[in-house]
């Protein structure tokens, strides 16, 4: 009996400590979300929030409606494959810088605190940089590449529509790889030592060592930094809006999103795609966990 009421005294003691965080959660997240989901349902214009009508799902349907548009097809597919590819690039690269900065080497802190520079960087801050650098006209990297005699003339990188998709992802990896680093880094510190050390007495190669042991080791920790890194990738916006705004080989659905609310000033068809994001991410997410076989609540089975 003593121990129900004290089982009881911790479950309300820690609801009341979680309470604030759910309040808050509510009203910075739920309420937008709310909203958001309503006007997908009505015919709001920007200039004119007071009088809207129930329109039914003739946001999603309709002929003039998100689903009907090409433009929205075109960013689901931007976006998806911006996703797939950036996210693979990164965690490739993210474990291999891992690696490296787990081994035992003169200035590892120093370069650990330098590896983490890009990510550090305001995206806006880095967009535009980037922007600078790869401009066909005066930027560094055209510069770079024509002393080196490695091309002729200056490449559009952000302008040539073959281009501007993959430099888009060559900016996105080049800052967000150091996270990637990061969480599988600290995966590999917490792995025991006393596995290596029986594989370097069995005389093991540490090829495979990587793939029998460490890798195994680390998998819940990395299917959980591509899910955070995931969903960052799905809802991006503001690299794409700095490197190519407008542009029908980069919009991203947030972006379409972006389009219909503040340029075309149609918030109930901004609202539909947004929602839409959201149950993509939302469906996305869920099987991403189910085939990692990933339990929020505690390890992965």
């Amino acid at each position: 009996m003593a121990t129900t009421n004290l089982s009881r005294t911790k479950v309300r003691s820690a609801w009341l400590f979680l309470a604030p965080m759910l309040i808050t959660l509510a009203l910075v997240a739920g309420w937008p979300l709310v909203r958001t989901i309503w006007f997908s349902f009505t015919d709001a214009k920007l200039d004119n929030l007071d009088d809207i009508k129930f329109i039914g799902f003739d946001n999603f349907f309709s002929e003039y409606g998100v689903m009907a548009d090409d433009r929205w097809w075109i960013s689901v597919k931007n976006t998806l494959e911006f996703s797939v590819i950036s996210v693979a690039l990164e965690t490739v690269l993210g474990l291999i810088v891992a690696l490296v900065l787990n081994a035992n080497f003169p200035g590892r802190g120093i370069v650990r605190a330098a590896i983490l520079v890009p990510w550090a960087i305001p995206t806006i801050v880095s967009a535009k940089m980037w922007a600078w650098m790869l401009n066909d006209q005066n930027g560094i990297v055209n510069g770079i590449l024509q002393s080196l005699h490695i091309v002729h003339d200056p490449i559009a990188w952000i302008a040539n529509p073959h281009l501007s998709f993959w430099t888009v992802v060559l900016v996105d990896v080049w800052k967000t790889t150091p996270f990637m680093a990061l969480l599988s880094l600290a995966a590999l510190q917490l792995l025991p030592s006393d596995c290596y050390e029986a594989a370097e007495v069995d005389g093991i190669s540490p090829v495979k060592v990587f793939f029998q042991v460490t890798l195994p080791l680390i998998r819940p920790a990395l299917i959980v930094a591509v899910i955070f890194r995931s969903l960052d990738a799905l809802r991006i916006f503001d690299l794409i809006y700095v490197l190519t705004p407008g542009s029908d080989q980069t919009i991203t659905m947030a972006a379409y999103a972006r389009e219909q609310l503040s340029a075309n000033q149609d918030f109930g068809m901004g609202s539909a795609a947004s929602t839409l994001l959201f149950l993509i991410i939302g469906l996305i997410t869920i099987l991403t966990l189910m085939v990692g076989r990933v339990k929020l609540a505690g390890e992965t089975r």
